[in-house]
């Protein structure tokens, strides 16, 4: 996977600090125990919970040139929901103690 644009950035800014990152990004999406397709479903994910616009388009196109579909894409993140809803949730009990 070609740096992410934003890492990719560093390279003439920080040269140090972007082979770093960039050997980051590197080890999370070389090979490993999970397959291409799970990485980027749990990288979409987060990026739904942590409010990245951007990043959620781009990797649900990213996704879709995989061949995941919008079922499972839409199945991802109503599971992101209920996590983050639930947290919410349990979280707002500390009003009423």
């Amino acid at each position: 996977m070609p740096s992410l644009p934003f890492i990719e950035a560093f390279k003439d800014k920080d040269q140090k600090f972007y082979e770093l990152i960039n050997g980051i990004q590197e080890l999370i999406q070389g090979e490993s125990s999970l397959d291409p397709k799970t990485k980027m479903m749990i990288s979409l994910a987060v990026d739904a919970a942590e409010g990245s616009t951007q990043g959620v388009a781009a990797i649900s196109d990213i996704l879709r040139n995989m061949g995941v579909t919008d079922e499972q894409i839409a199945e991802v993140l109503r599971i992101t929901y209920f996590a983050k809803g639930n947290s919410v949730l349990s979280q707002s009990l500390a009003a009423f103690k």
